[in-house]
């Protein structure tokens, strides 16, 4: 009998990443709610949400053997509640909230590795006194308590452009903080947690000096594991918006051995069970010290091609051994190339979309370079101010997956491809004319 694995949100472009991990032919992965809902919806109402999940677990014929998701929220949030309720073993709510609320997080993690996390404070943008209760100096940044893909973040180096962030922040928080208290009503929460609800927001020293990388992690029988690095290369203004992932990690082995010590004493701490985590961290290597940014409750979707290109199967696999029961034998090197990255086509100016590649243009850069992956996160004619989930500095337009065998390939490659892409824009002034 196969193994029926539900994953909340299922896309065509995962499934076929899916289909790459180890066992995969017996398994029958049954997509759960539409990704409309869960990913791409204006509004995430979770009681509706979570009891059509619920619905649809209960009127299928046969076991549910595993829930997963590699969706940031409220699909992470949403997977010990559906789990609990079919009774899987599953981490508890209270282990995921402590990664995925950034100043629970912050505070659980001062108490075991203290010297990697900056100074913070959590504040109410709605509270009109709110900067005399930062006791941080210019610059910090600034976001929500819950937030994704650095949405409503912002370095802040004077009054003027806090003022200007919170009047953004104070428009748009309510999209994610409404459905992530229903979350935190549903959590048994200390009293100094309660008070910080999902209306509130964080401000943190500036730690971002030096290089990034996110470290992929599982909990299995109360041991964490850390299997790969990936380094995330900035650009832009405040080099804070993601130019690509690499893999693997180029930073010395010393420093990935801190980070993977200081990311299994973490987990231990938080009493994390069964599932897989990642935690990105920076390198500052002219003071040879390292800083933790932040830990999420899952996989990188983003990062499941480049294991394929490099190890040979997506780390999916790695999620669902974990939510199995068994313990992750992650494949190392058996990939066709030597390193992968994700490039993330970016535009750092409002405009509109004024030519994207059709499918014969996809195809022929996708027979040029092997494995390649594309998704296009625009139409013609689009608004890039109409964006959803954008950080607070560029507009997302492509993500690029290309793999090679040395760096110096990787990045010309990447440059051909764009010019046989042929993406265009036209500036406000000109698509208005």
């Amino acid at each position: 009998m196969p193994k029926n694995i539900f994953v909340i949100a299922l896309d065509d472009l995962n499934l076929g990443l899916l289909r790459t991990v180890r066992g995969a032919d017996e398994y029958n992965f049954v997509g759960l709610l539409d990704y409309d809902e869960v990913v791409g919806a204006e509004r995430f109402p979770m009681g509706e949400l979570l009891a059509k999940a619920e619905r649809q677990l209960d009127a299928f014929p046969s076991r549910v053997d595993a829930i997963v998701a590699y969706w940031d929220f409220p699909a992470i949030c949403m997977l010990p509640l559906l789990r609990r309720r079919v009774g899987l073993p599953s981490p508890s709510l209270e282990s995921v909230l402590k990664c995925e609320h950034k100043y629970w997080s912050r505070l659980e993690q001062r108490k075991v590795v203290p010297e990697l996390v900056p100074r913070f404070c959590a504040f109410d943008p709605f509270d009109g006194e709110a900067l005399t209760k930062i006791d941080l100096e210019f610059p910090f940044w600034i976001k929500p308590v819950k937030s994704h893909s650095s949405h409503l973040g912002f370095k802040i180096h004077n009054v003027r452009e806090f003022r200007r962030s919170i009047r953004t922040i104070r428009a748009n928080i309510g999209r994610l903080a409404e459905p992530f208290n229903y979350v935190l009503g549903r959590a048994t929460l200390p009293p100094e947690i309660a008070a910080v609800d999902g209306h509130h927001c964080i401000a943190e020293e500036i730690i971002s000096a030096g290089q990034q990388c996110t470290l992929e992690g599982y909990v299995f029988a109360g041991e964490p594991e850390v299997y790969g690095i990936v380094d995330s290369v900035r650009e832009g203004k405040h080099r804070s918006s993601f130019a690509r992932y690499q893999y693997p990690s180029r930073l010395p082995r010393r420093v990935q051995e801190r980070m993977s010590a200081a990311a299994r004493c973490i987990m231990k701490h938080l009493d994390y069970a069964d599932a897989p985590f990642n935690m990105e961290f920076y390198w500052n290597a002219r003071t040879d010290t390292i800083a933790l940014l932040e830990i999420n409750a899952r996989i990188s979707k983003s990062h499941c091609p480049l294991f394929w290109m490099v190890d040979g199967r997506s780390h999916q696999e790695v999620m669902i051994d974990v939510a199995l029961g068994r313990r992750p034998a992650f494949p190392r090197r058996q990939g066709e190339h030597r390193l992968a990255a994700k490039f993330m086509l970016r535009r750092y100016e409002d405009g509109v979309v004024t030519r994207v590649p059709d499918d014969d243009d996809i195809r022929r850069v996708r027979a040029r370079f092997r494995d390649t992956l594309v998704r296009l996160m625009v139409a013609r004619d689009t608004r890039l101010a109409h964006l959803s989930f954008q950080d607070s500095y560029s507009f997302e337009v492509a993500e690029i997956f290309m793999g090679a065998d040395s760096q110096q390939q990787l990045l010309a490659d990447y440059r051909r491809c764009l010019e046989m892409l042929d993406l265009r824009f036209a500036p406000l002034s000109t698509a208005a004319a």
